[in-house]
């Protein structure tokens, strides 16, 4: 992650900065930086035999070809527009006459011909070459200041894409301060290179100072730079420069910045991280919860988290539906077998997922919604309390048929957390249905049990059983008394 984290920094140099104006590096302010002495002049003129040779240079770079390409504005029509076609051949062959006559050549005149040969080599990715070019550049008594400084700021560049780091900070510090005014963008340059260079206090003060100027300049400091930052402290934590909680503590304004700034799912998902270190449950629900508010969670895990997060925050409807959304949700995944992509849910439909998703929808009061993701489970299942569960479930929503047939399937099982428990309910089911012998016989089942609780409340309703037996009985048989009375009075 580190080593990625450097590639991408280092290769953003080189995007970013190369070649480009150095106006957002460095901009002529003479109040903001005490005018000294220059022994470079701003601006010089090429003698007129270089200069339309330079001229042909530019030509040759800047050549066009005419080109067809689809209209955007009209489908299956083309239109005709113009695409840079640089004749390198032609830019080279002009530019090595002048360098086979450089001795002859004005100093200023040379400055010019190594800035178009560093352009050239460069464009090639010839890293040594455009680094030998601006090197050359920088020995003439004569370049002007944009001409030094454009040079500098890119040959700083490619040694820190070289991995010269020492070499290109010292060239940043120098163009630094040979520029007229350092802004918020020099000091994410200086930045980069010190975090290059693993100097993460330095960087940490470059990238600090950066974000400062930024702000004081009026625009928003760009997402790389936080990146950066962030990273500064996560180093400086690891080699126990700065404490863990306060590597924490910035870390957190930096990516509760981010998320706000720039809303992407890895930040969302680094701020809940940062909350869950700092025993910050709730906050790292709110952030898990933000990001699925986002449609930015993409991963079973995160579901999962979330959703446990919320049960443990006792918000269990809104856990079951994230798990329900994570199971609607598809992803494409390569199968393993046919080496084929094909969309599967997010959230698998496992044991254990279905397991949590019907303890959601039961803790909810959602018993109808619990019962069908249960029953799925059940069937998957290789202990019995699954179907000890779903038997408790249907015995609340009076399906005492059901219930007797999933609780009797849970103790064929092999593995069970309680039989005496589960005989407990299958014996009230029993109850239910006015099967009072099978209910005693389960009770006497369960009144063996060694757990003091379990072996009273069997007791206790083996009593209730055989009270209520007797009574039913006795209801029965007046009942039947009755009837026989009215017939004798009908038929009398």
């Amino acid at each position: 992650m580190k080593n990625h984290l450097r590639h991408i920094i280092s290769l953003s140099i080189v995007l970013a900065f190369c070649f480009g104006s150095i106006d957002s590096f460095a901009q002529s302010n003479s109040n903001n930086k005490a005018e000294k002495k220059q022994t470079y002049k701003k601006a010089r003129v090429l003698t007129s035999k270089t200069a339309k040779k330079i001229m042909k240079v530019v030509e040759a770079l800047e050549r066009q070809k005419t080109v067809r390409a689809p209209d955007p504005d009209n489908k299956g029509q083309f239109i005709e527009k113009e695409e840079d076609d640089p004749d390198w051949t032609e830019a080279r062959r002009i530019l090595t006459e002048l360098l086979n006559n450089r001795a002859e050549l004005k100093s200023y005149d040379r400055s010019v011909m190594w800035n178009y040969w560093g352009y050239i080599y460069f464009s090639n990715e010839d890293y040594d070459q455009a680094m030998y070019a601006y090197e050359q550049l920088l020995k003439e008594p004569e370049a002007t200041i944009p001409l030094r400084t454009s040079s500098l700021l890119t040959l700083a560049q490619l040694n820190l894409v070289k991995e010269n780091w020492d070499k290109g900070i010292r060239l940043i510090l120098q163009w630094m301060d040979e520029i007229e005014t350092v802004t918020a963008q020099s000091h994410y340059l200086l930045a980069s290179a010190y975090f290059q260079k693993e100097d993460y206090v330095r960087s940490r003060s470059s990238m600090e100072e950066a974000i400062r100027l930024a702000e004081e300049e009026g625009y928003r400091p760009r997402e790389n730079w936080y990146v950066l930052l962030a990273a500064c402290f996560n180093e400086l934590k690891d080699r126990k420069i700065i404490s863990a909680a306060y590597s924490l503590e910035q870390q957190l304004g930096i990516y509760e910045i981010l998320v706000n700034y720039y809303p992407k799912k890895l930040y969302f998902l680094q701020l809940g991280g940062t909350y869950q270190q700092m025993d910050r449950e709730e906050d790292y629900m709110i952030t898990l919860k933000a990001a699925f508010d986002k449609d930015l969670l993409d991963k079973e895990g995160e579901y999962l988290a979330l959703a446990q997060l919320l049960l443990i925050s006792k918000n269990p409807y809104w856990a079951a539906q994230v798990l329900v959304a994570g199971q609607n949700k598809k992803a494409l995944v390569k199968n393993k077998e046919t080496k084929k992509e094909e969309l599967v849910p997010v959230v698998k439909d496992t044991e254990k997922n279905l397991k949590l998703l019907a303890d959601s929808w039961r803790m909810a009061q959602e018993i109808d919604k619990a019962i069908p993701v249960l029953e799925k489970a059940a069937k998957m299942s290789k202990d019995g309390d699954t179907y000890i569960l779903l038997g408790n479930l249907y015995l609340f929503e009076d399906r005492i048929e059901d219930s007797i047939r999933a609780i009797e399937a849970g103790l064929k099982k092999p593995k069970i957390k309680s039989r005496s428990q589960a005989r407990l309910v299958l014996g009230q089911a029993h109850f239910e249905i006015e099967n009072f012998e099978e209910a005693k016989k389960q009770f006497r089942a369960a009144a063996r049990d060694k757990d003091k609780r379990i072996k009273k409340t069997a007791n206790s309703w083996i009593k209730y059983a055989e009270n209520e037996a007797v009574r039913v009985k006795n209801l029965a048989l007046r009942r039947d008394f009755i009837q026989r009375s009215q017939a004798k009075e009908k038929s009398s």
